[in-house]
């Protein structure tokens, strides 16, 4: 299959370990056992914080202060990044492509399925109950119920100390 023929999957992806699993997760179940003729064209994307919601500038000698908080938030943004192809590489995984987006990860994700038209997001998701999830305003929740494709929630099992799974 032609790669513009195949549709795209787009996996939202932060420094969060739930996150690294739900890339993990989708590449053993979608692309690994159909290489190299993957059923999907991957688009990682990664939206990186706005300085401006880190600090409200009140003054033009407060100037300093954006600039360097922008310096570590695309060093982090980088590392990101690094994380995900290290992710990839360890899969086997060569033919993706990365967004790195400034912005709210609820609206990058479902902007990213938009403007690529793809078929399935996947989101990682944390173990958040309903008033958590409001509370803090869940990406995947938001996703689940705005994007305009299929949304797949990767939720990573409990383990207890003993090593069980105790929710999957």
């Amino acid at each position: 299959m032609d790669t513009s023929e195949k549709p795209i999957m787009v996996v939202g992806f932060d420094e969060g370990q739930n996150s690294c699993y739900a890339l993990e997760w989708t590449l053993d179940r979608f692309f690994l056992p159909y290489a190299p003729n993957f059923p999907f064209n991957l688009i990682l994307v990664h939206a990186m914080r706005s300085p401006s919601s880190s600090l409200n500038l009140i003054s033009p000698t407060e100037a300093e202060v954006l600039r360097s908080i922008e310096r570590d938030l695309r060093r982090i943004a980088e590392q990101i990044v690094g994380k995900a192809k290290k992710i990839c590489a360890t899969k086997k995984m060569k033919e993706f492509s990365m967004d790195v987006i400034e912005g709210n990860p609820r609206n990058i994700l479902c902007e990213a399925v938009e403007k690529n038209h793809a078929s399935v997001l996947v989101v990682g998701a944390h173990h958040y109950g309903p008033i958590k999830r409001v509370v803090l305003e869940s990406v995947s929740d938001y996703c689940f119920h705005h994007a305009q494709c299929s949304v797949i929630i990767v939720k990573q099992p409990k383990i207890n100390p003993k090593g069980f799974i105790l929710h999957t």
